[in-house]
């Protein structure tokens, strides 16, 4: 049978193991994973905080992407998914010559071998180049980095958080990333991250916590009224976020295949029942639907799905749906109010609960509700389900907590080292002066051309408005009304 123009093989730059469809797939879902970060997070964070940090909070976010994206391509890659350096770290090394780049992609380690030495599962393998690989995958490091910086807005000295990114990317996300994904001692005991709730959810929000810890709190007049300065550009952020975590969980079979469209149907079906149940359980508690709130929702169903997106039938997507939105509300309304420790450390978007709590349930929800012909589509260990199929099932859900237990301890200890280290040299938390003032002492900018922080005007304070023809005009008596420049016609 004659193969068609488009898939014949034109050497060197179509060689015969280059699937087109997997490679423009994997392409797009790393453009949709990166568009999360970069506008999704930088407009959400700049949205969803105090006017005075909104142009700080967006820098943080920008300046992780392009400092992981250099320091990805220079050694971490390899740390994450090279060869074997460690049982939990692979060997750095730089990612930029064309012979590694234009090779057919794979992760050495990833060989599956049975208790008799023979082989289980090949050495993963797409039918792409390694380049396009590499990108995939520095999206998720991106992003990990920046839903940790939501802990710490409002009071991270940018330099300190200059210094913490690249050290962080390499001494702790690379080893979870080998240690699940790059054939590291969990991956091949048979722990299931089917995308990131273990490697970037709760990495995040137990590193998040732990780095809020350190830093320290922001001024108690930021801590007790710290209203976002524009929901609707929020909103925005937030959409954009939903809709690339179809890139986000539909690119990591590395293929264009049925699990990948599973991956994306249980992604939106849980985060639509997250949301609605995170507003209903405003409604009845607090008496009004919360536009934050919603948004919260969205998160915590998103990142909970995230462990077991291609690997569960989609009425248990629902159900982990109906959990995400409830459990971590609690933990937020309720549980957070009572702790002490909860009180004390101040993680500013409450990073701790949306993914944490979210993706640490939803890892033990995976080794519940994993089916097994799913399973075999796409694990390495053969026979892995969860427990409510029977079998070895029960065995799952305590990989699961093990590989919780060991993420979670890993990111206390290696980011309080690193943030320890820093603050030998650099201040962890700004000066109050610069507490005070926000955004224009930190960077000499502010994003808004007004006045105020949601003040009235005080005329002794402010002075008068100026016309557009230099003539002062008093202000208008209707102060609580909307403000602006009166002019004389």
């Amino acid at each position: 049978m004659a193969i068609a123009g488009a898939y014949s093989v034109i050497a060197p730059a179509v060689p015969d193991w280059l699937n087109k469809g997997d490679n423009a797939w994997q392409l797009t879902a790393a453009t949709f994973v990166g568009l999360q970060s970069m506008p999704g997070l930088v407009i959400l964070y700049a949205s969803i905080v105090k006017k005075k940090w909104a142009v700080n909070s967006a820098f943080m976010a920008l300046y992780a992407f392009a400092a992981v994206l250099i320091c990805w391509v220079l050694v971490g890659y390899r740390m994450a998914f090279g060869d074997q350096l460690l049982p939990f770290w692979g060997k750095g090394a730089p990612s930029l010559g064309q012979k590694f780049l234009v090779h057919r992609a794979k992760v050495p380690k990833s060989t599956h071998f049975r208790d008799d030495g023979t082989v289980e599962t090949p050495m993963v393998e797409p039918f792409y180049p390694m380049a396009s690989l590499v990108y995939f995958q520095f999206t998720f490091a991106a992003i990990t980095l920046i839903l940790l910086a939501g802990s710490v807005l409002g009071r991270m000295n940018i330099k300190a958080w200059m210094a913490f990114v690249p050290l962080w990317l390499i001494f702790s996300y690379t080893v979870g990333a080998f240690s699940l994904w790059g054939g590291g001692f969990l991956y091949h005991w048979g722990v299931i991250d089917y995308s990131g709730g273990y490697v970037i959810h709760l990495s995040s929000g137990i590193a998040g916590f732990t780095a809020a810890y350190w830093v320290g709190p922001r001024l108690k007049s930021d801590r007790e009224r710290f209203p976002p300065n524009n929901v609707l550009l929020m909103l925005a952020g937030a959409g954009m976020l939903w809709m690339g975590w179809s890139g986000f969980n539909g690119g990591a079979p590395y293929a264009a295949n049925i699990d990948a469209s599973i991956a994306v149907l249980n992604t939106n079906i849980c985060a639509a029942t997250s949301l609605l149940v995170w507003t209903s359980l405003d409604v009845v508690f607090f008496g009004k639907p919360s536009v934050i709130g919603a948004v919260q929702g969205m998160m915590t169903g998103l990142v909970c799905i995230t462990p077991g997106a291609g690997l569960v039938q989609s009425w248990a997507a629902i159900v982990m749906g109906m959990l995400s939105g409830s459990i971590p509300w609690v933990s937020m309304m309720v549980l957070h109010k009572k702790s002490a420790l909860l009180q004390k450390v101040d993680d500013t978007l409450g990073v701790f609960h949306t993914h944490a709590v979210a993706g640490l349930l939803g890892g033990l929800l995976t080794g519940l509700f994993a089916e097994p012909a799913l399973c075999r589509l796409i694990l390495p260990v053969g026979n892995s389900r969860g427990a409510f199929y029977g079998g070895d099932g029960g065995m799952q859900f305590l990989k699961q907590l093990v590989a919780a237990m060991f993420v979670a301890a890993w990111n206390i200890v290696s980011t309080t080292i690193i943030l320890l280290a820093i603050r030998v040299f650099i201040p962890l938390r700004m000066p109050e002066e610069q507490l005070i003032i926000g955004d224009d002492a930190v960077h000499g900018e502010e994003a808004y051309a007004l006045w105020g922080d949601g003040e009235k005007y005080d005329p002794t304070k402010h002075g008068w408005n100026t016309s557009v023809y230099g003539e002062e005009t008093a202000p208008s008596p209707y102060i609580n009304g909307a403000r602006g420049v009166t002019i004389n016609l």
